[in-house]
């Protein structure tokens, strides 16, 4: 699951929110694996880098595929480095000591800039497939859950934001757009 020299791709520019419709639709599942995949996984984690994030969708570089990239800690402070595509959700029960969900603050790089809070389930696992075709794992607790729920409402057409009140939503992309009343592309 992990790709040597996985900060070795090309960075590409990060989709924002309203700028381009395939950050708003489910996102196609992948089909054709090997190269071309890796390829694109690598941009993804350069670009992520680049944008000093904690995860990336696929469609937030504007590639209508089932794909993310995660570097983010969990509850206990150990990273949680990895690529699954074609994700299946699963939000996990608590283990003894742990709560249900979280409450806390969440941003996105398609909404630059503002963050606010929102319930995440505590503990999740997402199942899919590697670059070649095999079948990968990953089960995280804490922030590293919220990213692998974060990333998978986006290949769901989801953002952060359309989970949230309207009025606080609209507020956010405002903040988002600053004086030029534009979201950067």
């Amino acid at each position: 699951m992990r790709l040597p020299g996985r900060y070795s791709g090309v960075a590409r520019p990060i989709v924002t929110y309203g700028s381009n419709p395939v950050l708003h639709r489910p996102c196609a599942p992948v089909t054709a694996f090997g190269k071309d995949l890796r390829r694109l996984v690598l941009d993804m984690f350069a670009s992520m880098e680049a944008a000093d994030g904690v995860g990336l969708a696929a469609n937030q570089i504007g590639v209508d595929a089932r794909v993310f990239v995660i570097d983010c800690p969990d509850a206990g402070g150990e990273d949680v480095v990895g690529y699954v595509v074609n994700p299946e959700l699963t939000v996990l029960e608590p283990r003894e000591g742990e709560p249900a969900e979280e409450v806390t603050e969440e941003g996105c790089l398609s909404v630059p800039g503002p963050y606010a809070e929102l319930p995440r389930a505590f503990r999740a696992r997402v199942d899919g497939v590697d670059a070649d075709g095999a079948p990968v794992s990953i089960e995280a607790t804490g922030m590293a859950a919220r990213c692998l729920q974060h990333e998978v409402d986006h290949l769901d057409g989801t953002v952060y934001v359309d989970r949230l009140p309207e009025e606080l939503r609209e507020r956010l992309l405002a903040e988002a757009a600053g004086p030029s009343g534009q979201l950067p592309a």
